[in-house]
């Protein structure tokens, strides 16, 4: 082959190469959508890797409970009060009937009284029994509820020491255990009802005594909590 035609086959081989390099740029750049560099570059990069699965956010439930309560039937928690600035709560049907929000919570024992069959709040109140004479009143607060009705009971700082026996068999009648076993700034939590039998299986009592020695606050026992799901009666 002569060196000229050589030469010339070269040159028509770069410029057919050429054109092929500028059409396949064109046709990249019709097929890819018109976005910012730095996003074409992230995107290649992410070729390869793992996709992430993130799990929807849990679902809220009543009262802050782990999973729902069945249908037909009521939420409940009940949460002792724990050193100088953990309140006690009570919620039922996720409505705070007593706690901190609520500003209705205070030393002593706090009650809070359910009409069963209709789930409405009948009243709320709280009986210091570290001083003043309220066991009495309390006892008076008790006998108040009306047949059919749910009783929640914890204490907020100290809840024995004028805790009288009339006050301890009224409150043991209704089921409780532990009542005559409550000490000096004892966190304790009870469920009751009145005039009808909770299911077996239902947790209604809690109690956890002051010892210097594990106490969680200086003092004090570390709060306690029941919850769990009452069964609605039939309407």
């Amino acid at each position: 082959m002569r060196p000229g035609t050589a030469g010339t086959l070269k040159a028509a081989f770069l410029v057919l190469a050429s054109l092929c390099a500028w059409y396949s740029g064109y046709l990249l750049a019709e097929l890819i959508p018109d976005v910012p560099l730095s996003s074409t570059i992230y995107s290649i990069r992410s070729i390869g890797e793992r996709p992430v699965l993130r799990a929807p956010a849990p679902k809220r439930q009543k009262c802050d409970h782990w999973t729902p309560c069945p249908a037909n039937s009521y939420a409940y928690r009940l949460l002792s009060g724990g050193g100088r600035d953990k309140y006690a709560k009570i919620c039922f049907e996720d409505e705070m009937l007593i706690g901190e929000k609520t500003a209705n919570v205070a030393r002593g024992i706090n009650i809070a009284i359910v009409n069963y069959m209709t789930g409405a709040v009948i009243a709320t109140q709280h009986f210091d029994m570290y001083e003043g004479d309220n066991s009495g009143p309390m006892v008076r607060f008790i006998q108040s509820a009306p047949s059919q009705s749910l009783l929640f009971m914890v204490t907020q700082d100290e809840g024995s020491s004028r805790l009288k026996e009339d006050a301890k068999k009224t409150i043991e009648a209704l089921g409780s255990k532990e009542i005559r076993n409550m000490r000096f700034r004892s966190s304790w939590v009870f469920l009751a009802a009145k005039g009808f039998e909770l299911p077996s299986e239902i947790q209604r009592e809690k109690i956890n005594h002051s010892d210097s020695s594990r106490n969680r606050y200086s003092g004090w026992p570390a709060e306690i909590q029941i919850e769990g799901c009452i069964p609605k009666g039939p309407s």
